[in-house]
């Protein structure tokens, strides 16, 4: 995207407040306009909020936020085409509406089912068989996940792989999702990896028994979470798919709100984070790094992504949006800055140009402040301290 091109995308940006704002219902704008969109004073943090660890998470404020403050139309549902771990879909089931999920990320589907999904009973007791049946595993066959042995220490993988290959048996079928979200939300815990956000190999004191240990606490843990919510679970439906290569008859529902946070380009490394759980769990996350937006590696190798991929994938994805969208339905972005070889690009601006082009109106437009807590491999890439929040309705 070329200077000029940005410069319009602003000047159409700044009228947003006086032009399109004034065409709408006040009441809306107004309703927008007095939410402190950075959250100083945030809700509580529900306690399945933290059942897996998820990089640069959407905080719940945001969605609540806009469901509680616009007239969604009657018999529709909610839609987040990057939902990563979910957050959007469990904030429309508090707000007793249906909703639907889409994301590349296997490891974000999973978190994103078990937090809008009732809990079968019996999983206590399941855990506890599994767990027994895993101590008495001492031999595997040798491990095919690349570079496994500098990550983990060789009694470490005897008991992931005893407990990954339990869980798969069909007898544990219908406590599969949740009983793989339990190995995973360890599995960095017990490698040899600093944190969830610092990629580099330390020495810890973690034996084969801690594995176990880990394993029944992080269950526990999941299973008290899940039993404390109070509200009801209308359908969230969660799909495993690329949101660009997706048809709008795949998604089956008529939409009146869309809230999302897409990937910014060039910042955050989503496959990166959560590759040694996708292997463990017997997914791909090379195939997941092929097609994920805004991965770093697609910025630095031959024929590499620019601001223009961008603005191509964010074209395919209003496309969808467009096709499952009803009339008077709201879409809302939250998105925030990339660099990109040293250019600072304006995501919200490429996200204004899209959306006004394929004929929403834009509603309202605002910078929100992001915590300073939130974190990712590429901190030199994504030192993101705000985003925009962008607002606009199907007319």
């Amino acid at each position: 995207m070329n200077d000029l091109t940005f410069q319009i995308a602003r000047e159409q940006s700044a009228s947003v407040s006086l032009g399109a704002c004034e065409s709408h219902s006040d009441s809306i704008v107004e309703r927008l306009a007095q939410i402190d969109w950075s959250f100083a004073q945030r809700s509580k943090s529900l306690a399945i909020e933290s059942i897996h660890p998820y990089p640069a998470k959407f905080i719940g404020d945001i969605p609540r936020a806009l469901i509680e403050s616009l007239p969604i139309p009657d018999g529709t549902a909610v839609l987040d085409p990057f939902c990563g771990s979910g957050t959007t879909l469990m904030e429309a089931q508090r707000a007793g509406l249906s909703s639907v999920g889409i994301d590349l990320n296997p490891i974000a589907c999973l978190i994103a089912r078990v937090k809008t999904s009732p809990l079968p009973k019996g999983f206590e007791e399941v855990v506890q068989e599994i767990t027994s049946r895993a101590r008495n595993i001492h031999t595997l066959p040798t491990s095919s996940i690349p570079n496994v042995d500098h990550w983990f220490k060789p009694d470490i993988q005897l008991a992931v792989g005893a407990l990954a290959q339990i869980i798969a048996d069909p007898a544990y079928a219908v406590w599969l999702d949740q009983l793989r979200l339990a190995l995973s939300s360890i599995l960095i815990r017990v490698s040899n990896q600093d944190s969830d956000t610092r990629y580099a190999a330390v020495e810890k004191n973690i034996v084969r028994n801690d594995v176990f240990d880990a394993f029944d606490k992080a269950s526990s843990k999941l299973q008290r979470s899940l039993l404390e919510r109070t509200w009801a679970l209308p359908s969230a439906h969660v799909l495993e798919a690329n949101t660009l290569e997706l048809r709008p008859s795949e998604i089956a529902m008529n939409i009146g709100l869309v809230v999302t946070s897409p990937p910014y380009p060039n910042a955050y490394e989503y496959w990166l984070y959560h590759k040694y759980r996708m292997w463990w769990l017997g997914f791909d996350p090379i195939a997941v790094k092929e097609k994920e937006i805004g991965a770093r590696a697609h910025f630095f190798k031959k024929n590499n992504h620019t601001a223009e991929t961008f603005v191509d994938q964010m074209k395919g994805t209003f496309e969808l949006i467009e096709g499952v969208l009803v009339k008077n339905g709201f879409v809302c972005f939250v998105v925030g800055r990339s660099k990109i070889h040293g250019q600072i690009i304006n995501n919200g601006d490429i996200i204004h140009q899209v959306a006004t082009g394929v004929g929403l109106e834009p509603i309202s437009r605002f910078e929100r402040v992001i915590s300073a807590t939130r974190k990712s491999f590429n901190l030199s890439h994504a030192n993101i301290k705000t985003e925009t929040v962008l607002v606009f309705q199907k007319l």
